[in-house]
């Protein structure tokens, strides 16, 4: 065994970031920089955008704090060769964030998206498009900036504060392929039709899939523009608005057909009590937007709209508030004709959508004044009617409401018969809950862990840290994608919470797997200072890894 001097020891807290040094150099991070950005600089520009990923995975220090992230640190093995700590500095991180600017980040990305997609056979034919806000504090006016930061709807809640807009496009749900820095009052509307029209382009640039893709957004992208951009090879899959006629046409069509295609429970996580899984079923009709017409497929779930529930209830809440009055008054004066009585009651009947008014009318007889003789029974003078009314929830008038506040329509252009049954309602319904991955990768650009205030003033060096957090994400993604795909492919599950077995592993869970990994150097060697557990090495294996990615450079 090799013996130390004291002061030839150097002790470095690596953690995971080994495991990010090595998926950079899988998708060839560095050199694919380098060869785009030139510089004059000692350090190259892909070192230093390397090292800025590392700092974002490893919690995010702000920018003017780099050096000091890497004063304790053994770039040699995190950066593959050593940068002394001064080179990170933020007057060469401007110079470094400007270099890159000047080449396009749009550009970059989507060199490195594609040496991505190549190396880890990343399928392209179904794409997720998504806009998120990122909210930022200070006045922000420059003259022609590459985009706008000023006030729009906010998706923060934070109509207060000024913001720009990051639109993602992501394959196989959530890895990101595209990504760009939008004003910050821009329609989501404006930017779907931007981006198909630059898309297939884009897609063929970057050799990122076939001609052919299917894309899918959320209702924002159904206007009449955006959907002119389908009238060729290309397909999509989108939510139809509720404020167009025909949703509710094709709900209404649905329920009173009855003709539900059952498909069961979707959910990738196991239900509980308290979160039962929600049972699915589809029916499959046609709408017309435009003048064209569309596939359309009605989904209902089990789970049903909280939201339109609750406006079902206010308006019960309401109704039966006006039916009391109406029903007071109905009873404050008796009537004297039973054929009038007659008719107020069918009038209250077929009054109330969700409710039933139960009337009965009672007769009610009414005798002259003075003491009644003594030679019978006494003889009414008249008899009065009057009404007595019970207000009930019908049930059967609720059920219609109630099923269709369950159901929301998809439409889409893979219609013929050969995608229909390449694309079946289970499957069309499966493609777009993963946009929830799209949303899950804004939740990790936001992240006030991930991402501090920006602080940067000029926006061109924003939409660079824009390019930097998009390349911190998709190693992020690839880290994930294969975790599971070794889980899926060996059935083995991997050490996840509380020291149970998972299937569905995660990036973070990976991290937390790797605390306190700690690595003793002299001037020629390298070595664990102890050596990786069990579960480290499960995680390294499933990411098809070698445990010397923390002692060799």
């Amino acid at each position: 065994m090799t013996k130390f001097e004291p002061e030839e020891l150097a002790v470095s807290q690596v953690n995971h970031l080994p495991i990010v040094k090595a998926y950079a150099n899988k998708i060839q991070l560095i050199e694919t920089i380098n060869k785009m950005v030139s510089s004059q600089m000692r350090v190259s520009i892909g070192h230093v955008l390397l090292a800025m990923v590392m700092d974002t995975l490893s919690g995010r220090s702000p920018l003017y704090r780099l050096s000091e992230f890497y004063e304790d640190k053994d770039t040699e093995l995190l950066l593959g060769r050593t940068i002394a700590p001064e080179a990170f500095r933020d007057h060469n991180l401007g110079r470094v964030l400007d270099a890159v600017f000047e080449v396009g980040t749009v550009q970059i990305f989507g060199e490195i998206a594609r040496m991505a997609a190549f190396h880890f056979d990343i399928d392209t034919r179904v794409l997720h498009h998504d806009t998120t806000s990122i909210s930022v504090f200070g006045d922000y006016e420059w003259v022609d900036p590459p985009f706008l930061i000023t006030y729009g709807h906010s998706k923060d809640k934070r109509p207060d504060l000024k913001q720009f807009l990051v639109s993602m496009l992501c394959a196989e749900g959530n890895i990101p392929i595209f990504g760009k820095t939008e004003d910050g009052n821009g329609s989501d509307k404006t930017i779907n039709n931007t981006l198909l029209t630059r898309v297939s382009t884009y897609m063929a640039k970057h050799e990122l899939g076939e001609d052919a893709f299917v894309y899918i957004a959320d209702s924002a992208m159904v206007t009449e523009d955006n959907l002119k951009q389908f009238i060729g090879p290309n397909r999509f899959l989108t939510r139809l608005p509720a404020t167009y006629s025909e949703c509710s046409r094709a709900i209404h069509e649905a329920v009173e057909a009855d003709k539900w295609t059952q498909i069961g429970a979707i959910n990738e996580t196991p239900s509980t009590s308290k979160r039962p899984a929600a049972i699915c079923r589809a029916y499959e009709t046609r709408v017309e937007l435009y003048g064209i017409r569309y596939r359309a497929v009605v989904y209902h779930s089990s789970a049903h709209d909280k939201r339109r529930h609750k406006r079902i209830d206010r308006a019960m809440s309401r109704e039966k508030k006006e039916l009391e009055k109406v029903c007071k008054k109905a009873r404050a004066a008796p009537f004297y004709c039973k054929a009038d009585a007659d008719v107020a009651v069918s009038r209250l009947m077929a009054m109330g959508e969700y409710h039933t008014i139960r009337a009965e009318i009672m007769e009610i007889p009414r005798f002259s004044k003075g003491r009644p003789g003594k030679d019978g029974p006494r003889t009414p003078s008249r008899i009065e009617y009057v009404l007595s009314l019970r207000i009930e929830e019908d049930k059967h008038k609720l059920e219609r409401p109630r099923l269709e506040a369950g159901c929301f329509v998809m439409m889409t252009n893979l219609a013929d018969d050969r995608e229909r049954q390449a694309y079946p309602s289970e499957k069309l319904l499966r493609m777009y809950k993963e946009q929830y991955g799209v949303e899950k990768n804004f939740g990790f650009l936001k992240d006030p862990v991930i991402v501090n205030s920006i602080f940067l003033k000029k926006a061109e060096r924003i939409e660079v840290l824009g390019l930097i957090l998009l390349i911190s994400l998709l190693i992020w993604r690839l880290i994930e994608r294969s975790l599971r795909l070794h889980v899926e492919k060996t059935g083995k599950q991997l050490p996840g919470w509380d020291r149970r077995k998972t299937d569905r592993p995660t990036a973070f869970m990976m991290t937390t797997k790797f605390i306190n990994i700690l690595v003793v150097k002299t001037e020629k060697i390298r070595r664990l200072v102890r050596p990786l557990k069990p579960d480290q090495m499960a995680y390294i294996v499933a990411l098809g890894l070698s445990e010397t990615i923390f002692t060799d450079p």
